[in-house]
């Protein structure tokens, strides 16, 4: 069946659609905080009733509600679970914000400007709004959608997987959707990907003395910030490989097809205009074409910081001079 009428009724009922991203960009999400959670979580779950569309609540241990709906089709279809989240970052610094601020939803020049915007907002409503005019159009879904929108992605989700254990049935799907991404720097396409970088977090504490230090003193105490900096030379080499033991075992080998794919994106992405956008002349290690498309894909990432923190009720706050430093570690 053609998709020309799907189309003909978005373009016709685009202004519905934005007036409702506005709203739901409005509403304040922020997980890291826990401001405004549940009132989002209620807004988007009236959102998708006024819709037409099965929406309910279903409650954490801890944190805010999943808003979980499944439209069944009417003919024997498989089942996509369409995830989403309706958190957000925090919008400081808020002095940054252009065009009336991170809650502002304006619409300038055509682009919409506010937290969550893209991230995962519109992400949210583009599944909503395209069961919606399936519906309007054919009266039917062509396939099973179960929606699955949790509030606290952008910290790492730490109360889904319990939940998600326990619902094991009402997750099952034959494939699954998150549309939490951008268009691929410098073309207008979007940027498609087929699974996703896990993520390890680990948290180093180093400890030196009780109180701050004059630095005559240096070669008496510990030096917390530089036991990190030695930690973390243990971890990579200069060349971005990863020092841990085994860490590289079991990783999934890249076949003909990946390869493939890998070639078509590097073809199809302006990597000129990737470096551009960062601010660098050049990729790590001089990568370039389908060498930089491929380490960016099946790479692990690492970000690392290293921070000095005052330890609670050890005697008066620190100055510049640190008795207690904090390493963070992504991989």
């Amino acid at each position: 069946m053609t998709m020309q009428a799907i189309y003909d009724w978005i373009d016709a009922n685009a202004d519905e659609c934005i007036r409702d991203l506005q709203t739901f960009v409005r509403q304040p999400s922020i997980s890291a905080q826990n401001i405004g959670l549940r009132e989002c979580a209620t807004l988007i779950r009236d959102m998708m009733r006024d819709d037409g569309l099965p929406a309910d609540f279903h409650e954490l241990k801890e944190g805010p509600p999943v808003v979980f709906g499944h439209l069944e089709a009417k003919k024997p279809a498989k089942t996509i679970l369409c995830y989403a989240h309706y958190d957000v970052q925090p919008p400081e610094p808020l002095d940054a914000w252009s065009h009336g601020g991170p809650w502002s939803a304006e619409i300038v020049d055509g682009v919409l400007y506010g937290r969550g915007a893209t991230d995962n907002k519109s992400g949210v409503l583009a599944f909503t709004k395209a069961a919606k005019a399936f519906l309007a159009v054919r009266g039917e879904v062509p396939a099973n959608l179960k929606f699955m929108i949790e509030g606290e992605e952008e910290i790492g989700s730490p109360n889904l997987a319990e939940w998600a254990s326990r619902n094991k049935e009402l997750l099952a799907a034959d494939g699954m959707h998150c549309l939490d991404g951008t268009i691929e720097t410098g073309t207008d396409v979007p940027d498609v990907s087929l699974g996703l970088k896990s993520v390890l977090f680990v948290e180093l504490i180093a400890r030196g003395a009780n109180r701050d230090i004059h630095s005559l003193n240096f070669p008496l105490v510990p030096t917390p910030v530089w036991d990190l900096v030695r930690a973390l030379n243990t971890i990579l080499d200069e060349n971005r490989k990863i020092l841990i033991e085994d860490w590289y075992e079991g990783l999934w080998q890249l076949g003909p097809d990946d390869e493939e794919q890998l070639r078509d994106k590097a073809g199809r992405v302006d990597l000129a205009a990737m470096k551009e956008e960062w601010g660098i002349s050049e990729f790590a290690l001089g990568r370039d074409g389908i060498d930089a498309i491929r380490a960016r894909s099946y790479e692990p990432p690492q970000i690392f910081r290293v921070s000095s923190r005052a330890i609670p009720g050890r005697g008066p706050r620190p100055s510049s001079r640190t008795r207690r430093a904090h390493g963070l570690i992504f991989a």
